[in-house]
């Protein structure tokens, strides 16, 4: 009895300073290349779903109309795009990242859900108000308005589906239409002295 107490209390106080250790001299996977921890999806994933389905708004304030769609493109292209890619174009240093941050405009192999289509919106809207810790996500409750997270939700939302045009247009990272010159007035006569 005495020497299973005593072995017990070693993995207590042994076990503790070894993983210690192993963080102190710099062995756990800290590099974007390194090997996952083992069960590294499951120990960060369930904490996150189970927060995101207990804080993730069930409906959203504004329509996905068309106004709100194209603010929400501009959104994209201003503040999502350089990670996330346009439609047909990738971005170059997303897949370098650890998690690689997903392309929110490429369908996924064997489907037709396009990005983050299939999630419900309030989770989306959760993820880019909050951010995700360690993933290079940042949280937008700061930098984008209420109104402005829900208008780049919705478009994500609804990926999958035709977008008005000028939105389309955004995503592609297509350049505006060419405005029509203006023609020069003429100069105005001198004022009389």
């Amino acid at each position: 009895m005495g020497r299973t107490l005593l072995g017990f209390i070693l993995c207590l106080v042994v076990v503790p300073v070894i993983v210690l250790a192993w963080f102190r001299f710099g062995h756990p996977p800290v590099a974007v290349a390194d090997t996952p921890f083992p069960m590294e999806q499951q120990i960060v994933g369930i904490p996150l779903n189970a927060r995101i389905d207990r804080e993730a708004p069930s409906t959203a304030p504004i329509q996905a109309d068309e106004n709100n769609l194209v603010a929400g493109a501009g959104i994209y292209r201003d503040h999502c795009a350089a990670c996330h890619g346009f439609f047909g174009k990738p971005s170059t240093f997303a897949p370098h990242m650890y998690p690689a941050a997903p392309q929110l405009w490429q369908q996924h192999k064997g489907s037709n859900v396009v990005g983050v289509s299939d999630d419900p919106p309030g989770e989306t809207y959760w993820k880019v108000s909050n951010g995700l810790r360690l993933t290079g996500m940042p949280s937008f409750k700061e930098t984008l308005t209420d109104t402005q997270i829900w208008q780049v939700t919705l478009l994500l939302a609804n990926a999958d589906k035709p977008l008005p045009p000028e939105a389309a247009s955004i995503v592609r990272n297509e350049p505006p239409p060419a405005e029509a010159p203006t023609a020069l007035a003429p100069p105005s006569p001198p004022a009389p002295n």
